[in-house]
Formats: C-alpha cells, structure tokens, sequence
C-alpha cells in the first residue's frame, strides 16, 4: 500500500485535489480509509496506470 499522496503524484493529481477524491467516494482508484490516514493499494495503482502487477512467488525450502 501505498499512501493518498504518492498515489496522487503517480496519477498526476494534487495532494489537496486527491484528499478531495477520496472524501468524496471518487478517487479513480480503490482507497482504503484507516483512522484519518488514507491508503491506496499498490496492486490497484499500477493496474489503474496499466502497468503489470508484479507476481508473488512462494519460497521454496
């Protein structure tokens, strides 16, 4: 995860406008509320930039 301000950076936005979004139910991507702080998963925003969400692979012993 990421936080609402790296996502806006990402996406082009500003800090104020992407608080906004995200009050409003509109940032254009998933974004989770926890206590006053804001999170954007990091799977959600490469997926919204069309980038490859990259593949967990299970370690082997």
């Amino acid at each position: 995860m990421v936080d609402i301000v790296t996502a806006a950076r990402a996406l082009g936005l500003s800090r104020t406008y992407a608080y906004e979004l995200a009050k409003r139910g509109e940032f254009p991507c998933k974004v989770i509320r926890i206590g006053t702080s804001y999170r954007v998963p990091t799977a959600h925003l490469l997926s919204l930039l069309g980038l490859e969400v990259p593949a967990v692979s299970a370690k082997k012993e």
